[in-house]
């Protein structure tokens, strides 16, 4: 794991959406198309509106949420929704958003064509996840239903996942999905999330599961 400290938030999203224009660049000189991984939720927010504004060739990055609530993109509480309205703007506007949702079909009906549909753009070559201070990320929960054929070598690439306590039902990008990205980023805030990561080096990743993450990972940390 590598570990970036930023001396504030609004330092971490500015550097870190420079870090992943450049990677981006770089990917998009090798290949036609990048692919680009993102969450939801408040933490990223500012990186978006940093990143969205980057110089580079968006009509050619497809950007896919590492998970999703099962809400249509409209809803308050859709990650893709939340990508759209601050990442898929200014000069990203012209992005390609892969969508991890399929109206009127359970998660556990659409995953395996959400797996089909995302297959030929792999692999990812610039991820972003974040992190819960209950050491969660994407949508791998400690101890969920799911959670150990998620975190399988040879998981299909998108699983259904049903969290005890939410509204809704999600979908959520396999671990060996997240850990094959060119560049693998997390990025947290807050001495309790900095004290949860502590806690999860070295970790079961059925207890910790960012602990799968992190050998592959650069950790950006802001108080």
């Amino acid at each position: 794991m590598n570990f970036q400290e930023y001396p504030d938030a609004e330092f971490m999203a500015m550097g870190l959406a420079d870090v992943i224009a450049t990677q981006l660049n770089a990917a998009l000189r090798q290949r036609d198309r990048a692919l680009l991984v993102v969450p939801g939720g408040s933490t990223p927010g500012p990186v978006f509106d940093t990143l969205c504004g980057a110089r580079l060739e968006w009509e050619r990055v497809d950007i896919l949420p590492s998970d999703e609530r099962w809400r249509p993109q409209a809803h308050i509480r859709s990650n893709a929704g939340l990508i759209a309205q601050r990442l898929i703007c200014e000069r990203a506007a012209v992005a390609n958003l892969l969508p991890l949702y399929i109206a009127d079909e359970t998660p556990e009906d659409a995953a395996p064509r959400l797996s089909e549909a995302i297959a030929p753009r792999l692999p990812i070559d610039v991820a972003l996840v974040g992190m819960g201070a209950d050491m969660h990320t994407a949508s791998l929960f400690p101890r969920a239903p799911g959670l150990e054929a998620a975190l399988a070598h040879d998981a299909p690439l998108v699983l259904p996942m049903r969290i005890e306590g939410e509204p809704e039902p999600r979908v959520t990008l396999a671990a060996h999905v997240l850990k094959s990205a060119m560049h693998l980023h997390v990025v947290i805030t807050g001495a309790d999330k900095r004290e949860a990561l502590e806690r999860a080096e070295g970790q079961d990743a059925l207890i910790a599961p960012i602990a799968a993450l992190l050998d592959d990972a650069t950790v950006h940390w802001a108080p």
